[in-house]
């Protein structure tokens, strides 16, 4: 033990100091995965309706997306290491504003007189980005959770010598 802290040995409330550091941001993980899951979701959907030209209100699928917001929150630990942590929420999904794309379908069964279909406005390649970057930081803050776990049981393994 004092080859590893030195003369400096932790006392319990330093180690309950450093517990709670890692559980806080454990929290901003955590809004930042229920976020990032919820972006999943609405692009996955969006790529579900990239052909549907007729919803509930009679008008073509309009592309959604999700509006972030941080919120900081109030210090929950006892010492003065303890400070406000920043979570990650979604603050609206909002539809995109532009227009649906019109496309020749004659055929179709939602065409007007001219044959042209009013689609919705989604890129799947858009999409498939959007999905891309979404996952990767999905799989990102996964990542800072586990590192997070791994130390905070390291902390418990030092309290119990």
């Amino acid at each position: 033990r004092a080859d590893y802290f030195g003369s400096n040995w932790p006392s319990l409330d330093d180690l309950f100091d450093l517990m709670i550091q890692i559980l806080t941001g454990i929290q901003s993980t955590a809004s930042a995965l229920t976020a990032e899951r919820t972006r999943l979701d609405v692009i996955a959907e969006n790529i579900a309706h990239a052909q549907t030209t007729r919803g509930p209100d009679g008008r073509p699928y309009q592309r959604r997306v999700v509006v972030f917001e941080t919120v900081l929150q109030g210090a929950l630990g006892r010492g003065a290491s303890s400070g406000p942590t920043a979570e990650v929420r979604v603050a609206r999904v909002q539809t995109d504003p532009r227009p649906p794309l019109l496309v020749y379908r004659p055929g179709h069964p939602d065409a007007d007189a001219n044959g042209m279909v009013a689609m919705p406005n989604i890129n799947v390649h858009e999409e498939m980005a959007d999905l891309i970057a979404a996952s990767r930081a999905y799989e990102a803050n996964l990542a800072v959770v586990k590192t997070a776990r791994a130390m905070a049981m390291q902390t418990l393994a030092i309290g119990k010598r």
